[in-house]
């Protein structure tokens, strides 16, 4: 009886081990399957607590001031595609760093756009509200963005109404202006886009640095806006 129980008290103590050896693997511990360590260091040291949340968060970091690398993203892929994506956090961290692969990787990647969109909607079927609807943003932007092709649920048009629906649900966003506007010039229709870029403009101190550099190419690209000031009397 004592041995049973000592063998199975010995069992539970080693789950938590395995675990965390296998963050651990898929981190940079040598002898571990081949996983190529990233640029930045502390995507690591992210990695092996076991939060992929954390990882995507911190390579969003790098990415919004530009310093991030290829293997940087190929790396945080790597780590989130051997993790169960089985809450609106976990899947919403496995499609955005998927989806930052592909905008990095561009053709070389097409065949993971669906995966993008898979893991977008089922975080958004699990919390629709987390971090502000924050999958409905990531799956409007990639209907307007992808090639229809590559896509199962939605397109162009789907894409559109995502993002007027989490703009006009959280209008305090900024960043819900911008990806909206955003859409209306890429689909060449840049008038609505206006009165967005206008509160683009008012808050864009509350914009990462990467998204100030869009809302300037976007001001560029819309022509007149309704808050121009109006031009001097001759």
């Amino acid at each position: 009886m004592a041995s049973s129980l000592r063998t199975t008290r010995v069992t539970i103590i080693r789950r938590p081990r395995s675990i965390a050896i296998a963050l651990l693997c898929l981190a940079v511990l040598p002898g571990c399957p081949a996983v190529r360590a990233p640029t930045h260091p502390e995507l690591a040291t992210t990695a092996q607590e076991g939060d992929i949340l954390a990882l995507s968060d911190a390579l969003e970091a790098l990415i919004a001031q530009g310093t991030d690398t290829s293997t940087d993203r190929q790396y945080a892929y790597e780590v989130v595609k051997k993790v169960d994506a089985n809450t609106a956090a976990t899947a919403y961290a496995r499609a955005t760093v998927t989806g930052r692969l592909v905008q990095d990787q561009g053709l070389r990647a097409a065949n993971l756009v669906p995966e993008v969109e898979k893991y977008g909607l089922r975080s958004r079927q699990l919390d629709p509200d987390f971090r502000g609807g924050a999958a409905t943003l990531l799956l409007g932007k990639l209907y307007v963005m992808a090639p229809a092709t590559l896509l199962k649920k939605g397109d162009s048009e789907t894409g559109l109404e995502m993002l007027e629906e989490v703009t006009t649900t959280y209008p305090e966003v900024p960043e819900n202006h911008l990806r909206l506007a955003e859409a209306y010039v890429t689909l060449h229709d840049p008038e609505p886009a206006g009165t967005h870029l206008c509160f683009c403009i008012e808050h864009k101190d509350q914009l990462r640095p990467d998204d100030q550099r869009v809302l300037k190419d976007l001001l560029d690209d819309a022509g007149p806006l309704p808050c121009a000031p109006p031009p001097d009397a001759p």
